[in-house]
């Protein structure tokens, strides 16, 4: 009999990082897949992740509406607390055998609680990794809550068994995000100038000449200097003065203060090069990155997939701090002089060798197998390291 399994996918970035696996799943025999669609996904202005899932082919099982927009952190718990409500409606009509969550978006683990009370087993997708910002507790707390987790190397896997999961629940896949940038590197140079000057706002971007690609977000545990933030990385990309592509920050707490600061920049400066853009298909934006100077920004697109494909990446302050990572990557404070300094080392440098620290292409695939084959169980056997362990 098939597994009915069901993948809760809550933000754009969660989309392309679970694609490939959302259609090796919904191809498997012994899987009847469930989509469930919620949070800022469901949002245009953060991208609307519903339509690129049924361009995929991919029909959603349900949809839950339950953002609470705003510059308050306490509009990130609310979200999650309704996420909560809606997702427990979901189960009980549904019924899955299986519930999926990937990575660690406060909304993230409104699914783990939502199954993990209602008795569902729950797989986590890459947890074991370490980051900053509030991103750090909630990953880990839902591994406490996940019944097996596939995570995206080996020291992954180790973080995950010291927190005391059983090592055969462990499974080391790789990240279905690189699976795309394989498909890419492979595919040759996309026809984009088109689609890019067709949407967003700002200058044209003549993608024949150098460029790079900017993607910052706020950081939730410091919220407060979002817009500050911001306002550096703008004036150094100015300074530096190379034509950039600029997509919109996500949903967290700050995200008002980051849109603001990038709105006031463009009445400031209505001549400067840079193009702004909501969203683009997970395949688009990375054949963007290959043929980018650099990659600016916070986002985790520098550690994952930068580094497989090689792509120069300057990552800004301390949300990725301590995410494994590759030569590709230096890091810099959110200082508009060190922003400055650190991009034009990086373009200086060119593309260095791709390093498959998170995949090497073929996590999907891997994936759906491990789901397949588990015989779902909500009981854990954990063991703790010993206090000569811990000590050592």
């Amino acid at each position: 009999m098939k597994k009915k399994v069901f993948v809760v996918v809550t933000a754009r970035p969660s989309y392309a990082r679970v694609r490939s696996a959302l259609l090796a799943m919904r191809d498997h025999a012994d899987i009847d897949l469930g989509l469930v669609l919620g949070s800022s996904g469901l949002l245009d202005r953060y991208g609307d992740v519903a339509s690129a899932a049924r361009r995929d082919g991919l029909v959603p099982a349900a949809c839950v509406h339950n953002v609470i927009e705003g510059e308050s952190l306490v509009c990130m718990p609310k979200t999650t607390g309704l996420a909560i409500v809606e997702l427990s409606t979901v189960f009980e009509n549904a019924r899955p055998d299986i519930v999926v969550t990937i990575a660690d978006r406060y909304e993230t683990i409104a699914t783990a609680i939502a199954a993990s009370y209602m008795n569902v087993p729950l797989v986590h997708l890459q947890g074991g990794e370490v980051t900053g910002s509030i991103d750090e507790k909630v990953r880990h707390a839902v591994t406490k809550l996940a019944d097996l987790h596939l995570v995206a190397n080996h020291e992954a896997r180790m973080n995950v068994i010291r927190m005391g999961e059983p090592a055969d629940r462990v499974v080391v896949t790789g990240c279905p995000s690189i699976d795309i940038a394989s498909e890419v590197m492979s595919g040759g140079a996309r026809p984009l100038d088109r689609v890019l000057n067709e949407r967003g706002v700002g200058a044209s971007i003549d993608l024949g000449r150098p460029f790079v690609v900017v993607l910052q977000h706020p950081v939730t545990t410091q919220y407060a200097s979002s817009r500050r933030d911001v306002g550096e990385t703008l004036g150094a990309i100015a300074e530096v003065g190379i034509p950039a592509l600029w997509f919109w920050p996500n949903v967290d707490a700050g995200s008002d203060g980051t849109s603001k600061g990038i709105r006031e920049f463009r009445e400031r400066h209505p001549e400067a090069a840079i193009r702004f853009i909501k969203n683009l298909a997970p395949e688009d934006f990375l054949g963007l990155l290959l043929r980018c100077k650099a990659l600016v920004g916070n986002s985790s697109v520098a550690i994952r997939e930068c580094s497989f494909l090689g792509v120069p990446a300057v990552d800004i302050g301390d949300r990725q701090q301590g995410r494994e990572r590759g030569a590709n990557v230096v890091n810099c404070p959110p200082e508009r002089g060190a922003i400055v300094d650190a991009i034009r080392e990086r373009m200086g440098r060119g593309h260095w060798p791709g390093e498959p620290i998170y995949g090497t292409g073929h996590a999907g695939k891997r994936i759906a197998e491990v789901i397949a084959g588990w015989a779902p169980s909500i009981e854990k056997r954990l063991r703790f390291p010993s206090a000569q362990e811990v000590e050592s």
